[in-house]
């Protein structure tokens, strides 16, 4: 058993402010030395990328679906040997969705923080604190923060009805230069925005400000957990792996996997016009290709070196943003038609509202991997799909896995530590 504090930070809905007051916790405990390290309920790119440049470390997802309770116990643990606090902001409202956050937090025991949005309401803050706290028995809630109040006098009266065992322990005010800018598939990312360090500083000075006296970090018992190794698969193997503000999408612990796995990753900027470099076989995650569509068609050699590599046999899997670019068209949100790799027969329309959203389990022809989707987009291909995703929740989204020689494309964001055999197996097909 190993004992560091924790604290989840949840909420009644998306949009109360969440990514904020734990990226301003973060900050502000790095800037006392401490040793922070931040988790990210659920399948999230942009949000994790704010809170890593906050706490200085990489930002992990914890989701109960992809990953697992093996997985993520064993993530807690590594961050608990190491840390001297751990944060683990929530998704959507506490209860939403399945796994939703309140079964995180139940499953290991972590106090939870709710942050609401009090800017419209005043004594009501009470009552919806409350209610959250009581919602479901067994859930520990340390405690609610109001988040965008217009004074002091409305903090007061937002604390009004609290019960002693759910204080109020921060009132942060309402501030426009805190509010981080967002497009389509959510807040910008951490690399796009060059003044997000001193804003991320001011942050944790309201936090400081606005925290009430009292409040403090309490150790909390963590069951010691290592995860197994999988297999060396991938031993002298080179992946080359695009990354940029184009192809930005890759969570960390896919990156581990691979390594895990005895694979040499090699990383490339598509953007910087960077080549390919040699390779056994390629992975271009998803991002935002439909912003940076003319610097792409730019680069003057990497749909030649992309296009040589598949004619090799060599395996390239394309995830969503990259499937895109793989495309031989691609029409932005704007209406404008633009040439795309020509590697993937299909075009696809960027539209202005929500295409597709939700986690995914699908069937490679190597094995079952899960993962999520989040898309704008929409795909027009004469290719058949090989395997069609499912839903966990039920819902629409259903996507498609595609197969072209050694290019396997699909608007899924696989998760690899859902199953590393069968991502070694095709990354050395």
């Amino acid at each position: 058993m190993t004992y560091c504090p924790a604290l989840f930070i949840s909420a009644p809905a998306s949009g109360s402010g969440k990514t904020c007051v734990t990226a301003a916790i973060a900050r502000s405990q790095v800037r006392r030395g401490q040793r922070v390290r931040v988790f990210k309920t659920g399948p999230d790119f942009l949000d994790p990328s704010i809170l890593e440049r906050a706490s200085g470390a990489p930002v992990y997802q914890l989701d109960l679906f992809m990953g697992g309770f093996a997985h993520c116990q064993a993530l807690l643990a590594a961050a608990a040997r190491e840390a001297d606090l751990i944060l683990v902001e929530g998704v959507m409202g506490l209860f939403d969705g399945k796994p939703s956050s309140a079964d995180l937090a139940a499953a290991f025991g972590l106090p939870v923080m709710c942050v609401i949005d009090a800017s419209a309401m005043a004594q009501t803050f009470a009552a919806l604190a409350t209610g959250l706290a009581n919602f479901r028995p067994g859930l520990q809630h340390c405690g609610v923060v109001a988040n965008r109040v217009g004074s002091e006098a409305h903090g007061r009266m937002a604390a009004e009805g609290l019960p002693d065992d759910l204080p109020l322990l921060a009132a942060l005010p309402r501030e426009p230069r805190l509010i981080l800018p967002e497009r389509h598939l959510g807040l910008v990312q951490a690399l796009e925005q060059p003044g997000l360090d001193a804003q991320l500083d001011a942050w944790a000075d309201a936090w400081d400000a606005a925290r009430r006296p009292g409040f403090a970090f309490k150790p909390l018992p963590i069951e010691d957990a290592i995860e197994t190794a999988p297999r060396p698969l991938l031993a002298g193997r080179r992946i080359a792996i695009a990354r940029d503000a184009a192809f930005g999408f890759i969570y960390p612990a896919n990156l581990d996997t691979l390594r895990a796995l005895g694979a040499e990753l090699h990383f490339f900027s598509p953007l910087a016009h960077e080549p390919l470099p040699a390779c056994d076989a390629v992975w271009l995650p998803g991002g935002y290709p439909e912003l940076r569509t003319e610097r792409l068609a730019a680069h003057p050699t990497l749909a030649g070196a992309l296009a040589r590599h598949v004619a090799a046999g060599k395996p390239l899997l394309a995830e969503c943003g990259g499937m895109l670019a793989l495309l031989d068209e691609l029409t932005d949100a704007a209406g404008d038609t633009h040439r795309m790799a020509g590697l993937l027969p299909g075009r696809a329309h960027v539209q202005q509202h929500l295409a597709a959203l939700g986690l995914q389990a699908i069937a490679w022809p190597e094995g079952p991997l899960r993962g999520h989707s989040y898309h704008y987009s929409t795909l027009e291909t004469p290719l058949p799909p090989i395997a069609k995703a499912s839903n966990p929740n039920g819902g629409k989204t259903a996507e498609a896995l595609y197969q072209q020689g050694s290019l396997r494309a699909s608007y899924v964001h696989h998760y690899f530590p859902s199953n590393p055999e069968a991502v070694a197996a095709f990354f050395k097909s």
